[in-house]
């Protein structure tokens, strides 16, 4: 035994642990568990991008294909972003009131199947398999619900399924054929809090995922105020004080908070992620124009970073670096300022408005280059949309080749806490030319492993999925031997547990 490797082997005994030589057979060989994060330090980043299902935007490519064309269809989208080193989808499983998983709260998703409440034949729940297929490629995935919307024009007409007619007295018709909750009644904010708890509690998700719409865009009304009267008259007459514009904005921040407590009280290590529009308000920064969205749909997104009611915060910031009255970094520098309580800061970036070209691509990695530049100690951003990303040929070949070129984790969610991950069963078998790697499966705690091997003095690692439980690695390569391998798996909350080793 070379001098290096008796002192390695010495360290680990005199700590209380232990690696072991591999024995030149097939002998299945075990080794124990080391406190160590691993041999070499693994980046991390959040990788994200959305994949919507309303107007069957992303996600299937149109209502009412078979299951076996809608899960091919989800298997290309993910092998794709898999391809391109992403962690973590956003999926959206709830549109318009209604549910891409088999729910007893509202009906199935005309995207679906083209009938609102008509459940997928042969039967499958969507949900269940994106999550699946997201854990097998060692992506997190993330719930994304509507909380407020129960009509969508793209449709076609309100059928007699919808919540419209089960919740009369707590839905408005928009005048540009939209339906939309009253976000001020307790009604309405106890049923999307329990369909949140629902697919919480019966889930595998890694996170839920609001985004920009709170009070619905005036553009939805005809440009006329949300027809909340009756529910406003009842508050004056209750006694309350507000405002009309504070009384909302304290309606939806009472539902934000309840959500996040919710969520925590049922599995801590669930991130709650809000994507609010870009822009707080006009002027915030100074050089800043553009919509209102504390005014105009009564969303105190500053208040929600502020207090901290979110695990990450994916402002929509879709505009270039260098557009003076909407700058990307001028308006992330400003959130970041905001994030007193240190969240997680992903904004969300607009591949769809990037051209295919290399002027677009140059675009979309600068953004994600300022992203690590402002938030160095949890950088990320979300990709708006999954759709135009694999389509951009520039971009993607600029991803692979730059800025995602390597496997990373996502930022550890450190206010969670620790997930209780058991180190891996390790063994190891000589295939002739090859070792054969193996270990168990990861258990609830976590879906991810960590591969670490050294050859020469060349360390490499691979991140791998909850259905790989083996990894067959070439004796020798150019850069020299195999002669050390150590195997982890990454707790819920993104930390790596401890490694078991073998030595060859």
């Amino acid at each position: 035994m070379k001098l290096t490797y008796l002192f390695i082997f010495l360290a680990f005994t005199l700590a209380g642990c232990s690696t072991t030589k591999h024995l030149n057979s097939s002998v299945p060989v075990k080794t124990q568990p080391v406190e160590a994060p691993g041999p070499v330090a693994i980046d991390r980043e959040f990788r994200a991008a959305w994949v919507a299902t309303v107007a069957n935007i992303n996600w299937p490519s149109k209502p009412g294909l078979s299951v076996e064309v809608q899960q091919k269809e989800a298997i290309a989208l993910l092998d794709s972003l898999a391809g391109l080193n992403f962690n973590a989808v956003i999926f959206q499983v709830r549109p318009q009131a209604d549910a891409l998983y088999a729910s007893e709260l509202e009906p199935w998703s005309y995207y679906l199947t083209g009938e609102q409440g008509k459940a997928p034949m042969p039967f499958y729940d969507p949900l269940d398999f994106w999550i699946r297929e997201a854990h097998a490629r060692g992506m997190e995935l993330h719930a994304w619900l509507n909380p407020y919307r129960v009509h969508h024009t793209s449709s076609g007409k309100l059928p007699a399924t919808s919540l419209a007619h089960k919740m009369p007295e707590a839905v408005y018709h928009l005048s540009q054929g939209y339906y939309w909750f009253d976000p001020s009644l307790k009604s309405v904010q106890d049923h999307s809090l329990s369909v949140v708890m629902d697919i919480v509690k019966r889930y595998d998700v890694d996170g839920i995922h609001f985004d920009d719409y709170f009070y619905p865009y005036d553009s939805y009304n005809g440009g006329a105020d949300f027809p909340d009267d009756k529910s406003w008259a009842a508050y004056q007459q209750s006694g309350g004080k507000l405002s009309r514009g504070d009384w909302r904005r304290e309606s939806v921040n009472t539902f934000i908070d309840a959500v996040y407590k919710g969520i925590k009280s049922e599995k801590r290590h669930v991130k709650f992620g809000l994507s609010p529009f870009g822009i707080w308000r006009p002027g915030y920064p100074a050089s800043i124009a553009g919509m209102d969205q504390y005014d105009k749909l009564y969303a105190d997104a500053k208040l929600w970073l502020n207090k901290g009611w979110v695990d990450y915060f994916t402002p929509q910031l879709y505009w270039p670096i260098g557009r003076i009255a909407q700058s990307y970094p001028v308006l992330l520098n400003w959130w970041q300022q905001e994030n007193t309580m240190q969240r997680h800061l992903w904004p969300g970036i607009n591949v769809s408005g990037a051209t295919n070209t290399e002027r677009g691509a140059d675009e979309i990695e600068n953004q994600i280059m300022i992203s690590r530049g402002i938030t160095p100690l949890s950088p990320g951003v979300v990709h708006w949309s999954i759709s135009p990303l694999l389509r951009n040929d520039s971009l993607k070949t600029r991803l692979r080749k730059g800025a995602y070129q390597k496997q990373v984790l996502v930022p550890e969610t450190t206010w969670l806490g620790d997930s209780n991950v058991e180190a891996p069963t390790l063994r190891s078998e000589d295939r002739g030319d090859q070792y054969g790697i193996f270990w168990n499966r990861p258990g609830s705690e976590s879906f991810k492993t960590i591969i670490y091997y050294q050859y020469g003095s060349t360390w490499e690692y691979r991140i791998l999925g909850d259905q790989r439980d083996n990894l067959y690695l070439s004796k020798e390569t150019a850069k020299g031997k195999l002669n050390r391998v150590e195997v982890a798996f990454v707790g819920r909350n993104a930390e790596i547990g401890k490694t078991s080793v073998v030595e060859f």
